[in-house]
């Protein structure tokens, strides 16, 4: 179901700058700011669809309405490059595709992560290589996209395209319904935002409070458990207290006010400890949310300047075949399938002989080794730039108009670093995100927690749309546009460098911040014995 989600995403996104600047005429950085406001919303959407997955519907129920919605938004834009022609139906049909998108995104990973119980160190052990997996198999659906989807848009039609990407939704859909009554299927717990605010509001009115009482004042809730689990097993699973954010310890004090004997205690004058924790979580996860926002302003680069530099170089393989601009997309896919594989079964076994650790690294350095590399992706694409700009100037095609007669004497092939670190640094901290904002999250609000790490994506490509405004805004007041319509003319070697420069401050930010990150700390009571995990 997410492979065919991802084939036709990125089968579309690989290819929506071109169709923007070609056929509907739009200015290359008027092209590239539409397709990251469409990728930012489409990336933004999810938090509502978790919020009503985890709150309301479930996300069974959520991910099939979901699908529906997506598979209407991909007829309509199908029928808008072909039948009836019509821009205001075609960006209509975008954002019904990006309101699918906010439903299906945040619950089918963690859909499919319910299916592991978390019963024994196997099975915790099985569900972290599974974000690996999964993210390999949403990949093997990106590559076919971008190479096959990008063929038929560049030399058959975009009609022919968008209607393969339709017919797979919904065969996918089908074969996802075949599997109802086998699935394990998570009911909605209430709405999450309630309860993280109810323990803002008991905090509050016990301001006065002192928090020296010691861990005898503390109220652990009738059976040590969450306000909200999600699966039924032998083990309560509580969390352990942290001294973080002490100012919010004051709503789990019982004075003279409480009694916590009772069952109709005031859930908004006295919370348990796991809940007070679960909210401490939420807000740990902010800092890292936040420093993560430059790799994607990076990745956002891939589906708009990168796709239209490729568009002026030789991409002919023999006398009759040309590759299709947005195809080098493909390549960073096929970085990752080799990557992923490397990394769980040869990398982690490996750094967890020197480090001891069970997944080799943390997931927080996994971050971090993307976040370096994103920075040499942007010094890699500044480089290659400079040298597809010198070759153009040698063969006086700086007025290039992308004709057949005027692609630049320079193979597409210069720009396959750029992609390959892309592709490398993208299986350390996508993955790596994922897992975190999994794992990290409270577990009724798992949902949500998909759905933040996706709105990186989502604000990274506003930020993207920002600077981008910023630099046109800048420039051309100096003495000429560093991005402009005419990219042999413009300085998009020097946006590079900005990037790269704006992604090295932002690694310093988010070393800072994961130095002082707290992981999640479990209590596991099972029968009369207490187990401390971390």
């Amino acid at each position: 179901m997410e492979a065919a989600e991802q084939f036709a995403n990125i089968g579309l996104g690989s290819n929506l700058i071109l169709y923007l600047n070609k056929a509907l005429n739009e200015p290359l950085t008027e092209a590239a700011k539409n397709r990251n406001t469409w990728v930012g919303v489409s990336s933004i959407f999810p938090l509502l669809g978790g919020f009503i997955a985890d709150s309301y519907l479930g996300r069974f129920n959520t991910i099939i309405i979901a699908s529906l919605i997506y598979l209407l938004g991909m007829i309509l834009l199908t029928l808008s490059v072909s039948i009836v022609k019509n821009k205001k139906l075609f960006f209509t049909a975008l954002y019904i595709l990006s309101v699918g998108d906010g439903g299906h995104k945040p619950c089918v990973q963690t859909f499919a992560a319910d299916q592991f119980a978390e019963d024994t160190i196997e099975e915790r052990d099985a569900k972290r290589s599974f974000f690996n997996w999964w993210y390999l198999a949403i990949v093997i659906g990106s590559v076919f996209a971008v190479f096959v989807i990008g063929y038929l848009m560049d030399n058959v039609s975009w009609a022919i395209g968008l209607l393969v990407l339709a017919s797979m939704l919904a065969i996918a859909l089908v074969v996802f319904l075949l599997g109802t009554k086998r699935y394990t299927k998570e009911s909605p717990k209430g709405s999450p935002i309630t309860s993280i605010v109810r323990v803002f509001v008991a905090a509050a009115r016990k301001w006065r409070v002192k928090d020296t009482r010691g861990p005898d004042s503390y109220w652990y809730g009738y059976d040590h458990d969450s306000f909200h689990h999600s699966r039924s097993t032998s083990i309560s699973r509580s969390l352990a207290h942290t001294k973080q954010y002490r100012f919010l310890d004051k709503a789990m004090i019982i004075d003279e006010h409480d009694d916590a004997s009772r069952k109709d205690i005031n859930p908004w004058r006295l919370c348990s400890m796991t809940q007070v924790e679960e909210v401490k979580l939420v807000i740990r996860l902010i800092p890292i949310w936040l420093s993560c926002l430059m790799f994607t302003v990076v990745q956002s680069q891939l589906g708009t300047f990168f796709t239209k530099q490729t568009s002026t170089l030789d991409r002919s393989i023999g006398q009759h075949f040309v590759i299709p601009s947005a195809a080098l997309q493909g390549f960073v896919g096929v970085v990752i399938l080799f990557a992923v594989p490397v990394y769980d079964k040869v990398f982690v076994p490996f750094a967890r002989k020197i480090t001891g650790h069970h997944s080799g690294i943390t997931v927080l350095q996994r971050i971090g080794v993307g976040l370096f590399l994103s920075i040499f992706t942007m010094i890699v694409s500044a480089l290659v730039e400079t040298r597809r700009v010198g070759v153009a100037k040698n063969h006086n095609l700086l007025d290039n108009n992308h004709s057949k007669e005027n692609i630049i004497p320079m193979s597409i092939w210069w720009m396959l670093p750029q992609y390959a670190i892309l592709g490398i640094s993208d299986a350390f901290t996508i993955v790596g995100l994922q897992e975190l904002f999994y794992d990290q999250m409270p577990d009724a609000m798992r949902s949500l927690g998909a759905a933040a790490y996706l709105s990186i994506v989502g604000v990274g490509s506003f930020i993207s749309n920002g600077i981008i405004s910023v630099v046109v805004e800048v420039t051309s007041k100096v003495g000429g546009k560093w991005l402009g319509s005419e990219l042999n003319k413009a300085h998009l070697n020097y946006f590079y460098w900005v990037l790269a420069l704006l992604s090295a401050l932002n690694l310093c930010v988010y070393l800072w911040v994961a130095k002082g990150f707290v992981y999640k700390k479990r209590h596991v009571v099972e029968t009369s014995t207490m187990e401390y995990n971390t």
